[in-house]
């Protein structure tokens, strides 16, 4: 019998995914989480073969849960609506053993995981292009430049944070612009939100 767990913050769905589940004949529903905290925890008191994340869920998303689970012997497949190329880079950085988009057919799930427990990885089709697409051009100071204005920081507070002059953000800022072809830093954080790129 496979054991699975569910991590999945829309209530329906949730509810929905586990009597799918249940029907099947090899697979029985563990655990049911709302958020990738209570995914860690459930997947650490119950060991289950497998854990079915979403990954954008409140606290800790399914992303930052399956770099946890990583080595605990639970295979994750990620359950998501979306195909961001940025995601999908870091999913497969953490391990995970499929990442399924929310509107494939529902007879995919069951098929996927018996996959998965046959030692093979599942992606979804249209994000292999992706795969070997776009790559965040920015270095790490970058990055975390760009975060630190997304969470709102000013200039001086970033150079406070980074203990760098206000100068250098600046000039980390512009690069930041150039390299991602935009005009201002709303359309920076705007264009990363979309590929994945934030942590």
């Amino acid at each position: 019998m496979i054991s699975i767990v569910i991590a999945e913050d829309q209530q329906m769905l949730l509810g929905a995914f586990g009597s799918l589940l249940s029907l099947e004949d090899d697979m029985t529903v563990v655990g049911k989480a709302s958020n990738g905290q209570e995914a860690v925890e459930l997947v650490r008191k119950h060991r289950p073969d497998i854990c079915i994340m979403d990954i954008e869920m409140p606290g800790k998303s399914g992303l930052d849960a399956a770099e946890e689970l990583k080595g605990l012997g639970c295979k994750v497949i990620i359950l998501t609506t979306f195909a961001r190329s940025g995601y999908f880079q870091r999913a497969v950085r953490a391990g995970v053993s499929g990442y399924l988009l929310k509107d494939s057919p529902s007879e995919e799930l069951a098929s996927s995981i018996r996959s998965v427990m046959n030692g093979k990885r599942v992606y979804a089709p249209e994000l292999m292009d992706d795969m070997y697409g776009e790559e965040n051009p920015l270095t790490d100071r970058e990055k975390e430049v760009l975060e630190l204005v997304a969470d709102g920081k000013n200039t001086k507070e970033i150079a406070d944070q980074l203990s760098i002059k206000t100068g250098t953000v600046r000039n980390y800022i512009s690069a930041i612009l150039d390299k991602l072809e935009v005009k201002n830093r709303i359309e920076a954080i705007t264009q990363s939100k979309e590929k994945g790129w934030f942590k």
